[in-house]
């Protein structure tokens, strides 16, 4: 048995997977999000192992026999997050998130130190990123960032508390801006920039190697044997690859999570910068990918029914399986800024085009809509360094609408697949990467892709009227911008 923990957002994710890759078993438990002043959001590190304890605490009374067969654990997590340690190995401050704008000002900053960033991390300085969180830090809060000795990601705090060390794998790395993504390891360069070593960082390891074993008290605590390997494990969006069997060149998918990421398999470093699109490892080595991410994608539709006091089930069921038509009302997803293309922490949602008549219906089809656009953007992006991407499987928690699925497919003009376990497919790709880990078996035998549930394919009229609508919605952030 395996075990896949994904340390999100919104909860922790357990997943127990068999050897034959079947899911067996899943719990969670539930985080809330801090947001003491505008553009922050933080969490308490705390709070992620708390979180998952308690979901593996779950699968072993629910499910005692397997989770004492477990020989492999792996790791998924929500990237970025600056997880700052002294030098007793306990957080200095809460960690501050993926979705944190508020040092926009600090990756000018960043970028005028060190003009070689581009290069060498292959992506743009932006606020979500870690790197210009801790010259926040250095400049708001020195006498915390004087006291920093470690400088970790949200997952590798969770490993550190499971079993003592302090390790990261390549994909989440990647995403702190301090890595050389092509080489593959710490850039003394782009720490320099941020007034840190290669001292204050972990270990570095590929994700489907060993990287420590779990603790012997938790090990007994869940009545596991001695030795339970823990792998390097991904980034939420590269574990999600991994679980959907995304590890050969040109494979791509859309994750509808609280964020939403349109991924595409790369077998180089192949950075594009200037479209605002991320060029990250991938949880194997010798495989990178590329990303368009946009900060709020059901989020949005989260949001919406926060607003309504109205669940998201009972906003979805008026509009049935499918709409006919675009929605006259037009939605903004910016709720917490925007990456791709847009690189603005200050971007700010919007609804345009309301009137007496719009109807609560409207609304949740142009956030729906919105989201869509936001992702045809990012598709656009990805368009211009790579061969187009001709169709694409869903994943997240949005994969469960089959409406949101057709609005996608009419709206990017491409297929759109809903698969099997796709709400859980970051931790189903840790408990593949803890299994690769454990067993030392080959990528092609264990990260198969799933079964496909659903097909859907663009409609001609529909597609058309999206083209019109998406034109105009374009119109939109500049204008409001200005």
């Amino acid at each position: 048995m395996y075990l896949g923990l994904d340390v999100g957002t919104s909860g922790v994710k357990a997943v127990l997977e068999d050897e034959a890759g079947a899911l067996v078993a899943s719990a969670s438990r539930p985080l809330s999000l801090s947001h003491p002043q505008p553009l922050w959001s933080e969490q308490n590190p705390d709070h992620w192992v708390e979180a998952t304890l308690g979901a593996v605490d779950d699968l072993a009374v629910s499910h005692p026999r397997e989770t004492a067969a477990v020989r492999g654990i792996g790791l998924s997590g929500q990237m970025h997050g600056a997880t700052l340690l002294g030098r007793d190995g306990r957080p200095l401050r809460p960690a501050i998130l993926w979705n944190d704008g508020r040092s926009q000002e600090e990756c000018a900053e960043l970028e005028r130190r060190c003009p070689e960033l581009h290069a060498i991390a292959g992506n743009l300085a932006m606020p979500g990123f870690t790197a210009p969180k801790l010259v926040w830090v250095a400049k708001h809060e020195p006498k915390i960032f004087a006291e920093v000795a470690k400088v970790l990601l949200p997952k590798a705090y969770v490993r550190y508390r499971l079993s003592g060390e302090m390790v990261e794998d390549m994909s989440d790395a990647a995403g702190t801006l301090w890595l050389d993504v092509g080489a593959r390891r710490w850039s003394e360069t782009l720490l320099a920039a941020t007034g840190l070593a290669i001292s204050h960082m972990p270990r570095l390891v590929e994700g489907n190697q060993p990287a420590a074993l779990l603790s012997a008290e938790l090990a007994q605590r869940w009545g596991m044997g001695a030795n339970v390997v823990i792998a390097g494990g991904a980034g939420d969006n590269a574990a999600s690859a991994i679980g959907l069997g995304a590890i050969n060149p040109g494979d791509a998918f859309l994750s509808l999570g609280t964020s939403g990421v349109l991924f595409r398999v790369t077998d180089r470093f192949a950075p594009a910068p200037e479209s605002a699109v991320h060029a990250f490892c991938h949880a194997l080595g010798g495989l990178w990918h590329q990303m368009g991410v946009m900060l709020s994608a059901a989020a949005s539709l989260s949001w919406l029914a926060r607003i309504l006091e109205t669940p998201e089930a009972v906003l979805l069921a008026p509009l049935g399986a499918s709409v006919e038509r675009p929605s006259t009302v037009q939605f903004l997803p910016y709720l917490d800024g925007e990456r791709t293309p847009h690189n603005d922490a200050h971007a700010a949602g919007a609804f345009v085009g309301l009137r007496s008549a719009a109807s609560r219906g409207d609304l949740v089809q142009a956030v729906l809509e919105g989201v869509a656009f936001a992702a045809r953007d990012m598709l656009a992006a990805l368009g211009r360094s790579a061969q187009p991407i001709t169709e694409l499987d869903l994943v997240g928690g949005g994969s469960r609408s089959v409406l949101w699925a057709q609005i996608m497919a009419d709206v990017l003009g491409v297929a759109v697949h809903r698969v099997e376990e796709g709400e859980v497919g970051a931790a189903i790709g840790a408990s593949r990467l803890g299994r690769l880990a454990a067993t030392g078996a080959a990528p092609t035998d264990v990260c198969r892709k799933p079964q496909r549930l659903q097909s859907f394919a663009p409609r001609v009229a529909q597609r058309a009227a999206y083209d019109d609508a998406y034109a105009h919605w374009r119109k939109l952030y500049p204008a409001l911008k200005e």
